[in-house]
């Protein structure tokens, strides 16, 4: 059997396991001891040592001690009444602009994502506000429910990102680099989204009504002392990071520290929240790691049958223009958004697309960013997109309603990946300036 047909092998493996409902660290795993058993009929002592290297390289890797850090970080955020000062302090700011405060989506989950890392906690922690605030002031819901799902997925892509450092171990790109990268385009995204708000406002002004509230100059001072807090964490930790004190591992420390004094000067801590916050991390670190783990062995095994450098010569054969590439890739990414999360897609496809899009000439830490976009994707496309089963749980609405309502944004994170694609340099400028390149 040859590498290609391996390849279709596999994904009906994979296919098969997970729509019996299999775990996808399970499934994953399953694959790769399925195919290294019956392909290569390796011996059990032999698959015993593959998998013993694979556990070590994915769990050993000390770039990976930043993620639970991070987490932790967002998730005594999320547990304490930092939603509601972000609400406070950008509602004064973002009221006159047309659309009004669904802007408060846009730039609070901007905001969140730089202390949080995580989209799922960001989603939650700045709709459990706005979805009600919203609501009281008969904003229309699928422009609220729709900007949150779009903005939610931020978390991904403003530094610090989860989903960068696991790019840069399994890549071996510099994470410094693709914090720095992730800046301008979740900039971009996020000025896409409130353009796209401004522009619906606009044409119909009943989608974001005004009322009597008014703000004054000094509602807008308060609101920057609200404001204030996050701020400062987000100083603190990428500031530490991009002036070279820091490695991302004790900048996550730095930024843990940090928010553990914010939540305890401000007197909301407490046993419960510590403990809640404990067991979410350690529920989302374990999830995240089996999952790297299960995904490091199958590529193990795919590199033994030569599955990745076969598939990558077969579309370097095609001699497809670059951006032709991009586009097969960009759909390839698409269709697996719809049925896997961002973790899986990413550990088990970068064996095969990072060599393939390196060879084409693009940069590895342009291409960080480009596949954090598609892995946005996929948080707002169902039948398994994690933000719109967040916004089903607040909302109580149909997902079918959720669906309909994130899919303006969706198209706009499209056309923000078609914006890097011919302009890399929106994400290349800043790495290359941080660190002279």
């Amino acid at each position: 059997m040859g590498p290609l047909e391996v390849a279709f092998v596999t994904l009906g493996l994979l296919a098969l396991y997970l729509t019996l409902g299999v775990w996808v660290f399970a499934a994953v795993g399953l694959v790769g001891l399925t195919t290294l058993t019956f392909i290569l009929d390796m011996d059990i002592d032999r698959i015993g040592a593959i998998m013993r290297g694979a556990m070590w390289r994915s769990a050993s890797t000390w770039e990976l001690s930043a993620v639970p850090i991070f987490i932790m970080m967002g998730e005594l955020m999320y547990r304490s009444d930092f939603s509601e000062r972000l609400f406070r302090g950008l509602a004064p700011w973002v009221y006159n602009v047309p659309g009004g405060l669904l802007h408060t989506n846009i730039a609070g989950c901007t905001v969140f994502a730089a202390v949080s890392g995580s989209t799922t906690a960001t989603t939650a922690t700045v709709g459990k506000i706005t979805t009600t605030a919203l609501a009281e002031r008969k904003y229309d819901q699928g422009l609220s429910i729709g900007s949150l799902a779009g903005a939610g997925s931020l978390g991904l892509m403003i530094p610090p990102s989860i989903s960068f450092i696991i790019y840069g171990v399994l890549s071996e790109t510099s994470i410094a680099r693709l914090f720095a990268a992730g800046v301008f385009p979740g900039l971009l995204i996020a000025g896409l989204y409130s353009g796209y708000i401004g522009m619906r406002a606009t044409m119909n002004p009943d989608l974001a009504p005004r009322h009597s509230e008014t703000y004054t100059a000094s509602d807008r001072l308060r609101g920057l002392i609200d404001l204030l807090p996050v701020t400062l964490l987000i100083l603190l930790v990428l500031g530490s990071l991009y002036s070279g004190i820091a490695t991302p591992s004790e900048a996550a420390a730095v930024g843990f520290l940090g928010s553990f004094l914010l939540v305890t000067v401000t007197g909301q801590m407490s046993w419960k929240l510590f403990i809640e916050a404990v067991s979410g991390t350690i529920r989302i670190t374990t999830m995240g790691i089996t999952i790297l783990v299960a995904a490091n062995f199958m590529s193990s095994a795919m590199a033994y049958l030569h599955v990745p450098q076969e598939i990558a010569r077969v579309i370097v054969s095609l001699g497809l223009p670059v951006y032709a590439l991009m586009l097969l890739v960009a759909v390839f990414y698409i269709i697996l958004g719809l049925f896997l999360d961002g973790l899986s897609i990413m550990v088990m496809t970068l064996p095969i697309t990072l060599p393939l899009i390196v060879s084409a000439g693009f940069d590895p830490v342009w291409f960080g960013v480009f596949i954090v976009i598609m892995i946005e994707l996929g948080l707002v496309t169902p039948p398994i997109g994690f933000n719109l089963f967040v916004l089903q749980v607040m909302t109580k609405q149909p997902m079918g309603f959720i669906a309909r309502a994130a899919f303006p944004f969706f198209l706009l994170l499209c056309l923000a990946a078609v914006i890097i694609t011919i302009f890399p340099q929106i994400a290349l400028w800043l790495p290359d300036i941080l660190f002279n390149r």
